[in-house]
């Protein structure tokens, strides 16, 4: 690997076509580049960390076969065969698709402590991470719908 100060920095990411942990670029754009490619909504909440409202996104009752993926990135973050309803009004999973797509930040905001869960490869702002959720996880992944694109498949 290129140590140059040049060199593309890649992470590694679970890729659900090929079934495997593959070395991708990082993807880091600009604030102007960001607001080009994504909609009002989408870079409130993915650049700047906002929140949907309750039972307002797309994908809050969605029921679909498929796979979330990171509106900013592409990169592979849920199946719908985690998904489940918690009653929040936010989507929900049980788990991401690999632990290497997701990664994790303390958020001490509105007074709370919680666990944000931001995309592995381009940092955006999914949701958050709880520990209340159903079995075999216990985890909650309470995602913004305008964080995610859907793309439908037999999983």
């Amino acid at each position: 690997m290129n140590d140059s100060p040049d060199a593309p920095c890649r992470v590694q990411v679970f890729s659900v076509a090929t079934g495997r942990l593959e070395f991708v670029e990082r993807v880091t754009l600009s604030r102007e580049e960001w607001q080009k490619r994504l909609s009002d909504e989408q870079f409130r909440v993915t650049r700047l960390k906002g929140t949907e409202g309750a039972f307002s996104g797309a994908y809050h009752d969605h029921h679909d076969a498929g796979l979330y993926r990171c509106v900013c990135c592409g990169t592979d973050l849920f199946s719908s065969r985690d998904k489940f309803d918690s009653g929040t009004g936010w989507p929900s999973y049980r788990a991401p698709v690999h632990p290497a797509n997701v990664r994790f930040a303390r958020d001490w905001s509105y007074g709370m402590q919680r666990t944000e869960v931001l995309c592995a490869r381009c940092d955006a702002h999914l949701g958050h991470v709880f520990d209340d959720g159903p079995p075999p996880t216990g985890t909650r992944y309470c995602i913004n719908s305008a964080s995610l694109s859907f793309a439908p498949q037999g999983v």
